[in-house]
């Protein structure tokens, strides 16, 4: 017997759960991604589960392309999600932003370096491999974390919705969009660093090369990467809502596959011409959604966006329980369980919170914090499914050294932050909802 009906078995179970989950655990301190690993853990003790293989160095180019594809989906659904626009002309909205460029610029740079030193100096591994490690696990993720992200987009239809749902806080506050925009940017921003350690790894490079790596990886694919993406997006954007061809004017159709195309060429086309792919997607769901914000086809186009990244995002966490039932953890050690306890509990909130605070924005202007919205901002960068994706890349790419022992770090890591995370979330964001709504009443 092959392993074809636990594959169909595993898809159903996601389908049925991607359904019945949200609904199950919207009101209680349980998130769908715990539930999902747990039960995905149950599936792996299956005598079933012996039929496939679910070691991650036996599928390498698979988990990259699966992690790939739902990171891309979560990215173009954030960027369909983010109310607050950026004009790139205009200082002030600049500065509505000043949350997120300090999570990008200070943040996680610090993270990565936070992570390296304790790769090299807890795990012993060497220093390329410790920075490696250190750019996997520093971006936060788009795909889990939706509880303390921005919700649906803001249409002209919105008063359709129930008294309970238009006056809910969590639309666009400073919180949700500071960690929503970071995780949309940041898994295209680590990726000069996973480029500086697979170099480093590979040999030869020398002080030289330092100018290459920064005028191409940090600078030049960045460039192009979001060029690409904001291109692609005006004009997709430009047809769907104004072009003169009826026919073209995919809006009032109301076909929202275009958000599909729209993710997969703008991905495509930046890869293609050296760019950072999912800086493109990020950028053309933003543009997207600028051509014609209060459209209601803007909510279509999410809508579909995310049940296809629930639907994905299920299937990986349920095939990454299972896998941690069939060995994935076997090389997981206390240098690791440090590694990862410090980065969730430690080094994130700490450089995330001074990042924020030092010279601070005004609490009372657009993007700012108060000193708790500053902690909850450093504590929730939840690790996630963008984590798989950069190790699977780097290991089908180069040879690392301790492959094992960085998948079982790398998968406990994630773990621990959807268990951490998952519990906290909900309470933590509902006072900090409370607490903003009586503000807002009192003034």
């Amino acid at each position: 017997m092959t392993g074809g009906p636990l594959v169909y078995f595993v898809l159903g179970l996601s389908l049925l759960l991607a359904i019945v989950l949200p609904q199950l655990t919207q009101r209680i301190a349980l998130s769908p991604p715990m539930v999902l690993v747990a039960v995905g853990m149950a599936v792996g003790m299956l005598p079933a589960a012996d039929m496939v293989s679910l070691d991650p160095t036996d599928h390498r180019d698979l988990v990259t392309h699966v992690t790939e594809f739902t990171v891309i989906i979560s990215l173009m659904g954030v960027g369909l999600a983010i109310e607050r626009t950026l004009d790139l002309r205009s200082w002030r909205s600049w500065r509505t932003w000043s949350p997120v460029w300090r999570l990008l610029a200070v943040t996680m740079p610090l993270t990565i370096l936070g992570v390296a030193v304790l790769g090299w100096w807890v795990a012993g591994l060497a220093p390329a491999v410790a920075l490696l490690l250190g750019a996997v696990l520093a971006p936060t993720d788009p795909v889990l974390a939706s509880d303390v992200q921005v919700g649906e987009p803001l249409t002209e239809d919105v008063d359709e919705r129930s008294e309970e749902e238009r006056e809910s806080p969590d639309e666009d506050d400073d919180i949700r969009f500071s960690l929503t925009a970071e995780a949309g940017l940041n898994d295209g921003l680590a990726f000069p660093f996973v480029h500086l350690a697979l170099l480093l790894i590979a040999g030869g490079f020398t002080l030289a090369d330092v100018g290459t790596w920064i005028g191409w990886y940090v600078v030049g694919k960045i460039v192009l990467g979001t060029a690409v993406g904001i291109a692609i997006g005006w004009l997709l954007g430009r047809q769907a809502f104004h072009s003169r061809s009826d026919n073209l004017r995919l809006a009032d159709h109301g076909e929202p596959l275009l958000a599909l195309a729209a993710l997969l060429t703008a991905y495509g086309a930046a890869e293609l011409v050296g760019g950072y792919g999912f800086l493109a997607v990020f950028a053309c769901a933003m543009r997207v959604r600028a051509s014609e914000r209060g459209h209601s086809y803007q909510r279509a186009m999410h809508g579909v966006v995310e049940r296809l990244e629930r639907l994905m995002t299920l299937l990986v966490l349920l095939v990454l329980g299972m896998a941690m039932t069939r060995g994935l953890l076997d090389h997981l050690d206390w240098r690791g369980i440090a590694v990862a306890l410090a980065l969730v509990l430690v080094i994130r909130p700490l450089v995330g919170y001074a990042s924020l605070a030092v010279l601070a924005r005004d609490e009372d202007r657009e993007g700012g914090l108060d000193r708790g919205e500053m902690w909850a901002v450093a504590f929730f960068g939840v690790r996630g499914i963008g984590s798989l994706y950069y190790l699977g890349y780097a290991v089908s790419h180069e040879q690392v050294p301790d492959e094992p022992w960085l998948w079982s770090t790398v998968a406990f890591t994630v773990i621990a932050s959807v268990l951490l995370h998952g519990v906290t979330a909900t309470p933590a964001m509902a006072r900090l909802d409370a607490r903003r709504g009586k503000t807002s009443a009192q003034g």
